[in-house]
């Protein structure tokens, strides 16, 4: 199982309703990251706006493709775009670039 961690930046106007929303992720959204082998997934929300996200899965490749190829996964990143900065015209999926891990402890 590989660990992929990742950085974004959401829009500090936009803190509150980016919390809101992620208190009630759609239901066929969570069955989708689940179903194309996201798990563990996990969002951390510091107050300046700094998003770092965590998840667990096989191929973090094929988990993404898994998404990009269904429609909740569609309406959810054209909804969620306008929360971050910086994204270049990439929705936030295409914009979730994973660190390199130098350190763990199992």
């Amino acid at each position: 199982m590989r660990r992929v961690c990742f950085l974004l930046q959401v829009r500090q106007d936009r803190i509150d309703e980016y919390r809101a929303r992620h208190a009630a992720v759609w239901p066929e959204m969570r069955a989708a990251l689940s179903a194309t082998g996201w798990h563990n997934y996990s969002l951390f929300l510091r107050d300046d706006g700094l998003l770092v996200g965590y998840l667990e899965t096989e191929d973090f490749e094929a988990a993404k493709a898994g998404m990009e190829a269904t429609e909740v996964n569609a309406r959810w990143q054209a909804e969620m775009a306008p929360f971050f900065e910086s994204l270049d015209g990439s929705r936030p999926d295409e914009a979730m670039t994973p660190l390199t891990e130098v350190f763990h402890l199992g």
